[in-house]
């Protein structure tokens, strides 16, 4: 039953001309095309264990967000225990200072604990970003602070400023330890913070980002830091099963989302305000964050889950029109929350458009 809702949800999806929020499905022969189309020539010769369009990748995000060095990985899983491996072996302390909500112990069933035997010291148990006084005050000593930028869990939801993820650096430095940055989305983070790519990235000891989460790409990520700290994460990412014979269409739909998408995500965070602020209108709508820190953020409405994902399913599937999928139930608050993700097609919806379709899908 799972796999048939499953496939009837992709083939409503496909076949949609309009979508507030997330990407529209493309079969394969469609990422063919546009690969054809993005000028990218597939009948090169692809790469071979990381060499070809993968170097030339690596290169391009070292240089965008300001470090001497990337590595491709196959998922930001590895990448992130591969790098707080390092940093733990560098540091000579097992301990990551992380909050509960970060994607490392969410998502990744422990890994950094089962695979690389490290433990987590929480800064905060808060739903929002550590403080730099949390930071300062933990009562343990840990050798590596990571920071999820945008913390998603919660909403995600970004730093006040800058100046104070700075602070929040400072420190952890101020307590020996080295900084990671789980940038998976950091490339929205820009509009909030005020700051570029390099300048953001800059302040952390290594980042990893992710080429599938925003920018549209199939898989893959990269992590990104001084030389040295590289060249170790590349044979540890041989011992992780993560150097791959071919992977060209990762990497070409990376270096797609990189010309593509990368430069429009501005204009995304600014339709984002319009978006929530006409959902938000509507009785019984909460948004959260209001406004939204990035191009992303959660809506909450009275209701199930399943009824609401079928209201919409039902919407797509009669008008050809993608709402908001992907709820989710939020016992025992008889609420249901879904993540919202404005992209280049959710752009053309006024803030009537957004407000007419919503209670179309509410009345279902």
């Amino acid at each position: 039953m799972a796999e048939d809702k499953a496939q009837r949800r992709w083939l409503a999806r496909q076949a949609c001309t309009r979508a507030l929020s997330g990407h529209l499905p493309m079969t394969a022969a469609q990422r063919l095309e546009s690969f054809r189309s993005g000028g990218f020539d597939l009948d090169a010769l692809p790469d071979a264990y990381g060499d070809g369009p993968v170097r030339d990748l690596e290169t391009r995000v070292a240089e965008l967000l300001g470090k001497p060095a990337a590595a491709f990985f196959p998922s930001g899983t590895m990448a992130q225990q591969v790098a707080l491996r390092l940093w733990a072996d560098r540091s000579g302390s097992n301990a990551v200072a992380m909050h509960p909500l970060s994607h490392l112990e969410v998502h990744e069933r422990e890994g950094y604990v089962h695979l690389t035997g490290l433990r987590p010291v929480w800064v905060t148990r808060e739903p929002r970003q550590p403080t730099p006084d949390e930071v300062a005050k933990l009562d343990e000593r840990f050798g590596t602070l990571t920071v999820e930028l945008p913390l998603r869990e919660p909403g995600f939801l970004l730093p006040a400023s800058f100046a104070e993820l700075t602070e929040v650096v400072a420190a952890a430095r101020a307590r020996g330890a080295f900084v990671h940055f789980d940038g998976a989305r950091l490339w929205e983070s820009t509009v909030h913070l005020g700051q570029d790519l390099a300048t953001i990235a800059g302040l952390a000891d290594s980042v990893y980002v992710s080429f599938y989460k925003t920018l549209g790409g199939i898989s893959g990520s990269a992590l990104a830091g001084p030389a040295d700290f590289i060249a170790e994460a590349r044979a540890w990412r041989h011992r992780y099963g993560g150097n791959i014979f071919q992977q060209w269409p990762a990497i070409y739909a990376a270096m797609s989302g990189l010309d593509t998408v990368l430069p429009q995500l501005d204009s995304f965070v600014a339709h984002a305000q319009t978006v929530a602020a006409a959902l938000s209108a509507l009785p019984g709508v909460r948004v959260h964050p209001n406004p939204p820190h990035t191009h992303q953020f959660q809506i909450w409405v009275e209701g199930t889950a399943a009824a609401l994902d079928e209201a919409n399913l039902a919407l797509a599937e009669t008008e050809q029109v993608w709402f908001i999928g992907g709820w989710r139930d939020q016992t025992p608050t008889g609420l249901a929350m879904a993540e919202v993700t404005i992209l280049q097609g959710a752009l053309s919806w006024s803030a009537e458009q957004v407000t007419e379709v919503a209670r179309k899908v509410f009345q279902r």
